[in-house]
């Protein structure tokens, strides 16, 4: 029977592979909720790179928010897994050492409330995904009528995450209330910013005598910097558990794949300290905007264009659709024509090359990144990644042509069913209201008008903004009529 990755089968694994320090006298003095593998490909990689060259006491005890299945695989690994970078051409394995404890946030075992409170913990950072927020992205408001919130203001167990956030505070402050950064790596507009604005509104659900000095601690020890995160991390498959095992020689349940690309911008506001993340490849800086926008609208928006249109078009993953040379070169001139124009460049940042870079990045094979994958939560991640560009084009006084037709596309997917005749499960919080418009009947015009009706998606303005309602629904028809390829090919020819 193969051994299992442990801090006790480590010395087995070639040194090539291993930590650059002893995983067990690290101490932890960052919580950080969401144990997903974007969270261990990406912070957990940094924070170990970091130790290797300034030793602190940096440990992460990672918790997962629902699903124990992680913490399961790592909890007899002692927190130890495997990073497989892939690439055509590329190939590299390293075991991370940075995850000392892990958990599962709404089992009491964990003691979350404690360790939030304690003066060690010095980071709380996230990776909980949009739906983790329980937000209005429309508003930026609280879902303060959300039963569980509530609860947890009530004083339940609290099992939301600003819940979670709020009890940890109220106990650090009666401990002494030492200072803390709360570090939000979720691909949200302005993070860190909604993060304290949705604490604060939870903070006026409580008794207003506890409310009234929460606020003012928070206001005096408290940091939420934003940033900035990027790495395309796929589902790991049994195919790389297997290559993961022939590497290090021993077993990896909890292993992740990930592409060699990597970044992280963090606005630098730290209220006790942080690893040295920027002397491995983090940029510090005092705006974070400018790489936020940059990243939401050329990476984000067009994975989501290349995700709606390759599975409807029968693509499995997002290398697939980028081998299709026109929808390829229709991405390419969306960024060009449509979302540069709208950016302000980060300095250091050629944003024409950044975009060949992104789309260079997209036709990995070795990754499989599946469309699928992608597309899910699509109402959520709609308004920052296409939506945004969309209004900035149409204050301008332009039309945003392929951007419609990447929200079109939207539509489309949310049939569930590929143009091959092939159906396939729409993942999506608001799956219930916008699939069964977008699969009824009725014309393409009644679909689009009704669905941009929908203002925590569309907000109260596009609907009525000049052509953007038509133009929506001319694509979606053409999609019906002719398909996602020849609609494409068609669009790629027609002047802009």
């Amino acid at each position: 029977m193969t051994e299992r990755l442990s801090l006790a089968t480590l010395d087995r694994v070639p040194a090539e592979f291993r930590p650059s320090f002893d995983p067990s006298s690290l101490g932890i003095g960052i919580v950080h909720l969401g144990l997903g593998a974007f969270h261990r490909a990406h912070e957990a990689v940094f924070t170990d790179e970091a130790l290797a060259i300034e030793w602190g006491d940096w440990g992460i005890y990672g918790l997962s928010q629902r699903s124990r299945t992680i913490p399961d695989q790592l909890q007899p690994q002692d927190g130890l897994f495997t990073v497989l970078e892939k690439a055509p051409d590329h190939r590299r394995c390293r075991i991370v050492g940075s995850i000392r404890k892990v958990g599962l946030a709404s089992d009491r075992s964990s003691d979350l409330t404690g360790w939030i409170a304690a003066a060690s913990t010095r980071i709380i950072s996230l990776t909980v995904s949009e739906k983790g927020y329980r937000y209005d992205p429309g508003t930026g408001r609280l879902h303060d009528e959300d039963p569980a919130i509530r609860t947890d203001a009530a004083g339940g167990d609290p099992s939301t995450v600003v819940g979670q956030l709020v009890r940890g505070f109220q106990a650090r402050r009666a401990a002494g209330g030492d200072p803390l950064t709360v570090l939000s790596c979720d691909n949200i507009p302005g993070n860190g910013r909604l993060l304290r604005e949705l604490i604060e509104q939870f903070c006026g659900l409580l008794d207003p005598l506890e409310e009234g000095g929460l606020r003012a601690w928070m206001a005096d020890s408290v940091t939420f910097p934003c940033s900035v995160v990027d790495r395309i991390v796929p589902a790991t498959g049994a195919a790389d558990l297997d290559e993961v095992q022939q590497l290090i020689g021993v077993q990896d349940r909890g292993a992740v794949v990930a592409e060699p690309f990597r970044q992280w911008v963090i606005e630098d506001d730290f209220a006790a300290g942080r690893p040295a993340w920027d002397a491995v490849g983090a940029t510090l800086t005092a705006d974070v905007l400018p790489y936020e926008v940059a990243k939401l609208r050329i990476l984000n928006g067009t994975h989501s264009m290349l995700a709606y249109l390759g599975a409807v078009a029968g693509h499995g993953t997002i290398a697939a659709a980028m081998g299709e040379p026109p929808l390829a070169a229709l991405v390419r001139r969306m960024i060009r024509d449509e979302v540069i124009p709208t950016l302000r460049e980060p300095p250091g940042v050629d944003l024409v090359r950044y975009g060949d870079e992104v789309l260079g990045r997209f036709t990995n094979p070795a990754l499989g990144h599946r469309t699928h994958q992608v597309a899910m939560d699509g109402s959520l991640k709609l308004p920052q990644r296409l939506l945004e560009t969309a209004r900035d084009l149409l204050a301008d006084g332009r039309q945003p042509r392929l951007i419609t037709l990447a929200v079109a596309g939207w539509i489309r997917y949310l049939r569930g069913v590929t143009d091959a005749g092939d159906r396939y499960d729409v993942i999506d919080p608001m799956a219930d209201r916008v699939v069964p418009i977008a699969s009824s009947s009725y014309s393409s015009d009644t679909i689009v008008t009704r669905l941009l009706a929908i203002r925590e998606i569309f907000g109260d303005d596009l609907a009525g903004m000049p052509g953007f309602r038509s133009a929506v629904s001319n694509w979606l028809d053409r999609f019906l009529d002719d398909g996602v390829l020849r609609t494409v090919v068609s669009a790629g020819s027609e002047a802009p």
